[in-house]
This record gives C-alpha cells, structure tokens and sequence, in this order.
C-alpha cells in the first residue's frame, strides 16, 4: 500500500514523523520513505486566508488492517496531531494522512476511494510517490506514476529533505 503525508502547520517535518510513527504504532509496518518536498496549497482558492506551504511526503507498507480500519487509524492520528476532522476542505492542517493504493485494488464507496479519487491530479503527491514507486501502475488509470507525473505541472515543487529524514525507533525496527 502506499500513503501520502502532508503537513502545512507548526513543525511540519515533526508532523510528518508523527504521522509515521502513528501509522506503525497502529500496526503498519512502512517500508520505503520518499524524500520531503515542499509544495504550495492546493484548492484553497475558496479559503478566506491564505496558506502556508506543505511539506508533502509518501510511504510505502504492509499492514493486516482492511482498507477501512487504515483509513480509521489515519483519522485517529489527524485527530490526535490536533487536526480539526470537521475544518472546511483543504485548510491547514498540522498533519494529512491519504491511503492512495493498495496493491491494485479498487474501492469506490462514499467514505473511500482507492486509488485516490484525485492524486494523478496532484504534483505533491506524485513527486514523492514517484522516489518510492514510479512503476506501480495506477489500475483504473493504467499508467504508471511516473507517466502520470510527466501529465501535471510540477511547478512550486521542491525538495525540503532527501532520504533519510525519518528514522523508526529501535523498538519499531524490532517488530
């Protein structure tokens, strides 16, 4: 499964290992890391007050959740980051856990989408999906991430942090 990880509030690097750290204390064990980019809002043309920017990351892993309970603990940790679940769409948020695909599968149903209803859209999810996994193909798609990616603008995208910028703990290494 891949994830993307998005952080415009506070310490966003801190946000984003903490959304880490929670997905594996929940029972996912992550396997790659992307680099960190840090991009520009996106969607927030209808906000009263402009943004920040994001710091943007992804990951890949393997968890015994189904789709619904992965969603359920990247709520769980949105919440406990201090995110507001009921804010309006796309304002700030200290930390934003999307499940963007699972091993080929296809889910259409209100509260889930997979693939991700709008990440072949999005340069700030496909920049660093494209670091861990540039030939999964997308199954409703049929392209790869990599030529999704040649079909947006990267514009406002840039590197924040290469590999490496998160580190399990020992105890996490261990499972």
């Amino acid at each position: 499964m891949w994830l993307a990880l998005g952080s415009n509030l506070g310490d966003r690097l801190a946000g984003l290992r903490a959304g880490l750290d929670g997905l594996v204390a929940g029972g996912v064990a992550i396997d790659e890391v992307s680099s960190v980019y840090e991009t520009p809002p996106w969607g927030t043309e209808d906000l009263d007050e402009p943004q920040p920017s994001f710091a943007n990351a992804a990951a890949s892993g393997r968890t015994d959740l189904d789709p619904y309970d992965l969603l359920a603990l990247c709520k769980r940790i949105e919440a406990a980051a201090g995110r507001d679940l009921e804010a309006r769409r796309n304002s700030a948020r200290p930390i934003d856990i999307d499940v963007l695909l699972i091993d080929g599968e296809v889910i259409d149903a209100p509260d889930l989408r997979v693939p991700h209803a709008r990440m072949h859209e999005r340069a700030f999810v496909l920049v660093p999906l494209t670091d861990i996994a540039p030939e999964v193909e997308h199954p409703l798609l049929r392209q790869t991430i990599v030529e999704l990616l040649r079909e947006v603008d990267r514009g406002g995208v840039e590197l924040l942090e290469g590999s490496g910028w998160w580190v399990p703990s020992s105890d996490e290494v261990d499972r």
